[in-house]
């Protein structure tokens, strides 16, 4: 596991010195915590809770801890927020909920909300609250760097730990408990919302084998539970639950309470805190042999392919070489026969090579990100680095995208170089943006955490127009400066007339069934990445997924160049569009498997919500398009001019 292994590291390093601190992954050192009285430089008593923004599986609007009316931190500083975090709608604030390592605090009070039902705003406040608990919103509490679980037994007596807890829950009309309300019986009366304002924090530490240097915190967890307080002053958290009734009016008081214990634990390690998180999630057991499965039959069926293709070829190869007299050249068949028009220039050559322009920068980006995740740079403990580091690689990959578009177009005879140059920088990366902020205008119509603020519009559009398109103009201009590829074979003047093609050769049929096999070989990824997204999972199996993104890569170009030895036999030479859409159309099954999980797994609601899920999921299919659709011409690409350099043309 990637993450374990970065986590390693991490503990190694912190063994170390307090010079070697210089050396910690991003955010990743560890902190050290002693009894107040006793602090040091490296060793602190107070401990801080962060909250971040409160999302739900049933909405993909996510909300800041602010825009409901808890009990605020007054006068504290916001952390920082890097690209990838803003992007992701992260909101991370200060919390009025303050620590000191090893003292038990009871029922102590942090602040009492009352609401007039009488005054429109605190009306307003009021439903606001009771929305997000029948959509069951939940809280995300962050302390050290490390979500605050709630961990529950769920069915096959497994311990499900969640970094979210709920606001409250829900009792229908019928008596129905919905949500969270399952957990106490003494949630029963009937359209009634119960809040959870009363948690019982654990924190558990690990003292460190110097023990001058103190104690690391090694989990925190929480149990969300429900008081009506009688003397909100000098809570006893006793009694009934908190009930605020659909069809309440009057005063309604909510007093926030908490309570918080200290726990040593010898057996869990600073390095390996976030193993009980990642090793509860749902699925995770599972689907290890479905994915190992999945992996082995594609290998079994890369190496079919390799292998047919290999010993077909060299008997081709082998029997147009011994062809000697003309009488043998005359009977000439199969792909030697197109070898004058192989090369010859594709209609539309500037969308496709504007379109390998962008794949490509696409394909290096996606390799690079993943090879850092896999050394566990971007684990979920760094939080929002996985999408700062695509940003910026996207960015800084201007100048391949230029070389690789400008150098087809030329190739292709082109000559209108501008067009070409700004259709690179502009096109899909506009179309991406264009929905891109569509979807930021319905978030920030709904006033959601999601919405990228102004600022961060400004700043991303000074990334792509300031850095990517000057690094796009400069790959162009080395690729038009460079002379045009060279080809094996001469193309004749005159283009041959292809012969009647039967069914499983015409393009549609062939480029439909070239997805179907490299879309087979991630789609169990892609429930992972799915769940991720759109369940609030995390998502850490990254060496898993490089290897995926590897058999991807073999499969689309093994599945494509098989389909154009088809097509060149049946004296089809039209191979570059075809190969792009081949395994471009694999984005396709992408698209309806997106469609099937939303009716399936997912409990959106809300026309908003909806709009924003297919929105999003089209910039998904599109750079998932762009990017297998180039592996594909690359490899037909490579291919083609491979077997016409060796093979003897007169």
């Amino acid at each position: 596991m990637a993450l374990r292994r970065l986590l390693l590291i991490a503990a190694a390093l912190a063994a170390a010195t307090a010079p070697a601190a210089a050396f910690y992954l991003p955010g990743l050192a560890p902190v050290n915590f002693c009894e107040a009285g006793k602090e040091k430089p490296e060793c602190k008593s107070g401990i801080e809770l962060f909250v971040n923004r409160l999302d739900s599986v049933e909405s993909v609007l996510p909300y800041e801890y602010t825009a409901f009316d808890f009990c605020q931190a007054e006068g504290k500083k916001r952390p920082s927020e890097n690209l990838g975090q803003v992007l992701f709608g992260e909101r991370i604030e200060p919390s009025p909920y303050r620590f000191t390592f090893n003292k038990k605090e009871t029922c102590k009070s942090v602040c009492t909300k009352t609401y007039d039902t009488t005054k429109p705003e605190d009306k307003q406040k009021l439903d606001f609250l009771k929305k997000s608990m029948l959509l069951n919103y939940q809280h995300h509490w962050i302390v050290d760097n490390m979500p605050v679980t709630w961990c529950y037994d769920v069915e096959d007596g497994q311990r499900f730990c969640n970094p979210g807890f709920p606001i409250g829950c829900y009792i229908t009309e019928d008596g129905r408990p919905k949500d969270a309300c399952v957990i106490n019986s003494e949630f029963h009366e009937k359209d009634t919302f119960y809040i959870f304002n009363h948690v019982d924090i654990k924190i558990y530490y690990h003292v460190v084998e110097n023990e001058a240097l103190g104690a690391r915190l090694v989990a925190a967890k929480l149990e969300p539970k429900s008081y009506k307080h009688t003397h909100p002053d000098n809570p006893d958290c006793s009694g009934v639950p908190m009930d605020i009734s659909n069809k309440a009016s009057g005063e309604v008081k909510i007093a926030y309470t908490y309570s918080v214990t200290f726990h040593e634990e010898k057996n869990i390690r600073w390095a390996s805190r976030w193993d009980y998180i990642l090793e509860s999630m749902p699925h995770t057991h599972i689907q290890w042999f479905s994915i190992m499965n999945s992996l082995v039959i594609v290998l079994f069926l890369s190496g079919m392919v390799a292998m047919i293709m290999l010993r077909t070829l060299h008997k081709d190869i082998a029997r147009y070489n011994q062809m000697d007299s003309t009488e043998d050249a005359q009977e000439e068949f199969g792909w030697k026969l197109v070898h004058g028009d192989i090369f010859r220039p594709p209609r539309k050559g500037m969308l496709l090579s504007v379109f390998l322009g962008s794949g490509t920068q696409i394909l290096i980006m996606t390799f690079v990100t993943l090879f850092f995740a896999c050394l566990g740079f971007l684990s979920p403990a760094n939080r929002g680095a996985l999408m700062t580091c695509a940003v910026v690689l996207w960015v800084l990959l201007g100048t391949p995208a230029g070389y690789v578009a400008a150098r087809f177009y030329k190739s292709f005879g082109g000559e209108k170089w501008k067009t070409n140059v700004l259709l690179t920088s502009f096109l899909c990366p506009g179309i991406v943006f264009a929905d891109f902020f569509i979807m930021n205008l319905i978030l920030w119509g709904e006033g959601s955490s999601a919405a990228i603020p102004f600022g961060t519009l400004v700043a991303i559009l000074a990334l792509w127009f300031c850095i990517s398109v000057p690094l796009t103009f400069i790959g162009a201009y080395f690729g038009f400066k460079k002379n045009a590829i060279e080809h094996p074979v001469r193309t004749n003047q005159i283009p041959r007339q292809i012969p009647e093609q039967s069914f499983y050769t015409k393009p549609l049929p062939g480029i439909i069934m070239g997805g179907i096999l490299p879309f087979g070989c991630i789609f169990i990824q892609l429930f992972f990445i799915l769940n991720s997204i759109w369940s609030h999972q995390m998502y850490y199996m990254f060496g898993f997924l490089f290897l995926v993104f590897i058999i991807l890569v073999i499969t689309c170009s093994e599945a494509t160049i098989l389909l154009c030895y088809f097509h060149l036999c049946a004296e089809d030479y039209h191979w570059q569009w075809r190969s792009f859409l081949t395994s471009g159309f694999t984005a396709v099954y992408f698209l309806i498997y997106a469609i099937h999980y939303f009716f399936s797994k997912l409990q959106i609601t809300g026309t908003a919500s909806t709009i924003l899920y297919f929105g999003y999921t089209m910039i998904m299919v599109l750079i998932f398009f762009l990017f297998t659709g180039t592996i594909g011409f690359f490899a037909c690409f490579w291919f083609v001019t491979k077997i016409y350099s060796v093979v003897k043309v007169d």
